[in-house]
């Protein structure tokens, strides 16, 4: 069998936070992106995709919105309240086990298990082939997988609850 292993040296993994609360148009729209995380395809018709993440390798990439550019020590700030919603220093990883993989169009539907703050909890992903690459996007609702959304002013500033999950593989890199 044909195993295919991904990481940051081909592909890349992101997330996309958005705002909500009545102080919103002050907050910043945060793409965050990983620098330690494996990707493992089984098959050369996938049966089996493994998604490991090392949430202490978060990075804070952009910042769009708010009523000033987000500063680098914002960014470090920002960084330090994700891993403190992750609770990185007790769940290091998180993964996503594909173990149902069907044929969707041009690409795959992938339903397994999402392993969040070392619980889990069903989910699908799409990905299809663009541009040479396999590129995928999904929504994860934080409270479904019992992540408290960072906030201050008491809840007048929040992350909104649905993060976008972006993944984008390198074929033949």
């Amino acid at each position: 069998m044909t195993t295919l292993q991904f990481g940051p040296d081909n592909g890349d993994l992101t997330i996309t936070t958005g705002v909500a609360g009545k102080a919103a148009r002050t907050g910043h729209r945060l793409t965050i992106g990983f620098t330690e995380w494996s990707a493992t395809v089984d098959g050369e018709q996938p049966t089996r995709v493994r998604v490991v993440v090392n949430v202490t390798s978060l990075q804070v990439r952009s910042a769009e919105g708010g009523l000033t550019p987000m500063s680098a020590p914002e960014k470090l700030v920002a960084r330090a309240n994700a891993l403190k919603s992750l609770k990185a220093d007790k769940h290091p990883e998180i993964v996503f086990d594909g173990s149902d993989v069907t044929a969707d169009g041009d690409g795959y539907r992938i339903a397994g298990t999402l392993t969040i703050l070392g619980s889990s909890t069903p989910h699908t992903v799409t990905v299809a082939p663009s541009q040479g690459r396999v590129v995928g996007e999904t929504t994860v609702r934080q409270t479904d997988v019992g992540v408290k959304p960072y906030s201050l002013m008491m809840g007048a500033l929040k992350v909104a609850d649905d993060v976008t999950v972006r993944l984008s593989l390198g074929l033949g890199d």
